[in-house]
């Protein structure tokens, strides 16, 4: 439902949302069900991209009804809801919501804003997968070297020297503030072009991986892998010929699927679900996040060793295959857990 319907459908869905039922057919009768009401509070891009109709179709008939929230309005007036979803940005929509999930403790926020400002500075984001440290027969997961620059493009080459970063060098921005300037990229080739960097960055060591890079989807505790194109290889003839600094768009997003191209099988090759599978796990609990995506390179020549260069907190879930049934599924089942913790706290 958007803020745009009709009369007429903003009266129904009030009714719906108040009486808190829908009806959905169920082996070709129609019955009465106990409606989960997610408010959400996204841009308007990501409305778009987001709610598409398949998602909004497939979530009526199970009982799950998006509705927009009204942003000149207390959130607290607005509802009841069992669900809030949100990617905006600003302190005081921050505030808002850490305020709404103090008086509101029976609603689930999708997800808690201090744990998602964790993951918008790439100062720390990759901080807790370095401290994991992942290993096991199944191969090895760590990040790669990266130095902080806050100011002073001219210290640069100094302090890479220092650090013992070796070219090419990975340059984004420090900050991920949902812009999509704050995922353009730059590719370093030589020390001199460092210094026309612009700070506060994070440069990263440029690993090899083959041009793809594997986009883990991550909700819940399901999990979606998909091939997207990356940055080809640098070798070490371009890099003692080439110059400068050569920027680029926001690569993985940008990028149209490998999923059906003809790779080479080692380039190709998803990483290991049981690494995946204990990777996800454990960053959820570090993080504390629901609803993200992980970037993951294999580095090129190599079976089993990984590199996780980027992390997005709700990512553009509508370019997952099967978002819509993944995501209602998820959502029902936050709405009984959080049912059940209710009621064990009641009783």
């Amino acid at each position: 439902m958007r803020l745009n319907m009709n009369e007429e459908g903003r009266e129904e869905e009030e009714e719906m949302i108040q009486g808190r039922f829908s009806i959905g057919e169920v082996g070709g009768f129609q019955k009465p069900m106990k409606l989960v009401v997610v408010g959400y509070a996204l841009t308007s891009k990501k409305t778009k991209s987001f709610l598409q109709p398949k998602l909004e179709g497939l979530a009526r008939n199970k009982g799950i009804l998006f509705v927009a929230i009204d942003q000149n309005r207390s959130l607290s007036e607005q509802g009841p809801f069992d669900i809030v979803l949100h990617k905006l940005s600003g302190k005081e929509w921050r505030q808002i919501l850490e305020d709404y999930r103090q008086t509101h403790p029976e609603v689930t926020v999708l997800d808690p804003p201090d744990a998602i400002q964790h993951v918008h500075n790439r100062q720390f984001m990759l901080q807790d997968v370095a401290d994991l440290n992942l290993s096991n027969s199944y191969g090895k997961v760590g990040v790669p070297k990266q130095l902080v620059v806050k100011r002073d493009a001219s210290s640069i080459p100094d302090a890479v020297t220092k650090a013992g970063l070796k070219l090419p060098l990975v340059a984004k921005p420090l900050v991920v503030d949902g812009s999509a300037k704050s995922h353009e990229l730059s590719l370093a080739y030589d020390q001199y072009s460092l210094q026309k960097l612009e700070p506060p960055l994070v440069l990263q060591e440029f690993v090899n991986h083959g041009g793809v890079l594997f986009k883990v989807y991550i909700v819940g505790e399901a999990i979606k892998v998909v091939r997207r194109f990356s940055l080809p290889d640098v070798t070490k003839r371009e890099l003692s010929k080439n110059a400068g600094v050569f920027r680029f768009p926001r690569v993985s997003c940008a990028a149209a699927s490998a999923d059906d191209a003809d790779l080479d099988p080692c380039v190709a090759e998803l990483p290991p679900w049981p690494l995946l599978e204990r990777l996800a796990r454990e960053l959820r609990r570090r993080l504390g996040l629901r609803l993200f995506n992980l970037d993951i390179i294999r580095e090129h020549g190599t079976r089993d060793r990984f590199y996780v260069i980027d992390i997005n907190y709700f990512p553009g879930y509508g370019k997952m295959p099967e978002y819509e049934h993944i995501f209602t599924d998820f959502l029902l089942s936050l709405a009984e857990s959080n049912y059940k913790r209710l009621s064990g706290s009641n009783s």
